[in-house]
């Protein structure tokens, strides 16, 4: 899959902000935990704008996110719990986008989006 193209200005908020002295993937991670526990405000409606095999839900479905989900569950991915068809399940935050928030909450999902899309790993 093709990386996408580097953001100079996302790319500062990511080294400055999000990551800034983390010096390996358990740095890396703590960094992103805190900054998506700081700018998600939960709960906020989403679609799913990708599919992924280990997610049941299809391209365009939406969604209600509740809370993030540890990483001591979710492993060195960011998850979030949803409710879908009457339960609630976490699913890979890469898989949303969401469609009512607040700017804050758009743009850490946007910023985790351009981590994945970029290649870069925890």
């Amino acid at each position: 899959m093709e990386k996408i193209k580097e953001d100079k200005e996302r790319e500062e908020r990511l080294y400055n902000d999000i990551i800034v002295d983390a010096y390996d993937d358990e740095e890396r991670l703590m960094g992103w935990e805190a900054y998506l526990d700081d700018a998600l405000h939960f709960p906020f409606e989403a679609k799913c704008i990708k599919e992924i095999i280990t997610s049941p839900l299809l391209k365009n479905e939406k969604v209600r996110v509740l809370e993030r989900v540890d990483t001591e569950i979710s492993g060195h991915t960011m998850s979030v719990m949803i409710e879908w068809q009457n339960r609630v399940l976490g699913v890979p935050l890469e898989q949303l986008l969401p469609i009512h928030s607040d700017e804050e909450t758009l743009e850490a999902v946007k910023d985790w989006h351009y981590w994945i899309g970029r290649g870069y790993q925890l």
